[in-house]
């Protein structure tokens, strides 16, 4: 994912045309690169445990200044999922299982049939991830459903299913300790906006209900806070500007769309086409009356070879009463 990003900040924008399988790049290398690079954000977030006590204080700054910007608390919206088991739990299956396997499809989808917008997305992604990792280790942060002064329930821990252990200490699969950014909303976003540009249906802004979702999941189960969704949409949007995006399927010139769509030119009607008498290729025929050309007078012509010219008709004769 991180190959191409320097490369394409420097890359103008590609001009519009059919995506082939010529640009689609080798799967087995793709498979690889992409297992490497999760790797390497799974260890990457390990190395932020052990960094509790700043966890906790950065915490406690980040909740004062989303009370400071008067943004609406976290509560609010857990209020909501707490009316009932069925809808906390769903919130928390949502959580846990469709944020890796929805970016996983988005992939491989653009990968099969948008080869271009494929690569732009594995690049976004992958500076997007970057940049949350740096934040992660140099900036811990515990989620509000650890922080004692916000009041939240781990709905998770309460209602189930949960991802993390019950002790973030000791939790060795995920740094729990990583609020800010959240992936969980930056990635759905980038999904959104992806599907958005490699798509032409009249609909497709409806995709942008993934991250809206996410967002009020993320919150409502209080395993991250405003100011993290917020953070991770200006880094999405710093990635963005620096990797160039293909210009969308929308915006294709009506050529390039009749390629596309494996249209032909339209056929030429019957009455306008004729065949030559020699049995060449069609023309098209005249739509008015053909006029023999004619060929003036040649002094070096023979006479014998001459056109006759047509015969004049009799100039009109006046009537009796005229005369």
């Amino acid at each position: 994912m991180f190959a191409g990003i320097t490369t394409g900040a420097r890359r103008q924008t590609r001009p519009a045309g059919p995506e082939t399988t010529a640009s689609r790049p080798p799967l087995v290398r793709e498979l690889l690169l992409v297992t490497a690079l999760f790797l390497v954000y799974k260890f990457g977030r390990q190395l932020a445990n052990g960094h509790e006590a700043s966890a906790y204080d950065n915490a406690d700054r980040v909740w004062s200044w989303e009370r400071a910007l008067h943004l609406p608390g976290e509560g609010s919206v857990q209020g909501l999922l707490l009316h009932g088991d069925t809808l906390v739990k769903a919130a928390n299956t949502f959580y846990a299982t469709v944020h890796f396997p929805a970016t996983v499809a988005f992939l491989v989808f653009l990968y099969l049939r948008r080869p271009a917008h494929y690569l732009w997305s594995r690049r976004v992604l992958a500076g997007l991830t970057a940049a949350a990792l740096v934040l992660h280790i140099t900036v811990p942060l515990a989620p509000p459903r650890m922080l004692t002064t916000a009041g939240l329930v781990d709905t998770a821990q309460v209602y189930g299913p949960s991802v993390y252990a019950a002790t973030p200490d000791t939790d060795t699969m995920a740094n729990q300790f990583a609020a800010m950014p959240s992936l969980h909303f930056g990635w759905a976003l980038m999904v959104a906006i992806g599907l958005i540009g490699a798509t032409r249906s009249r609909w497709r802004g409806l995709w942008l209900l993934h991250p809206l979702l996410t967002l009020l999941v993320v919150v409502g189960t209080a395993n991250h806070y405003w100011l993290d969704a917020i953070v991770a949409a200006a880094l999405l949007g710093a990635v963005l500007y620096f990797v160039p995006a293909p210009r969308p399927l929308t915006q294709l010139p009506a050529a390039s769309k009749r390629r596309r769509q494996g249209s032909v030119p339209r056929p030429v009607a019957a009455a306008e086409r004729t065949r030559s008498p020699q049995g060449g290729p069609t023309v098209p025929a005249h739509t008015g009356p053909t006029v023999p050309a004619q060929t003036p007078p040649n002094d070096s012509t023979p006479v014998s070879h001459r056109t006759p010219a047509p015969p004049r008709s009799p100039a009109p004769q006046l009537s009796e009463a005229v005369r």
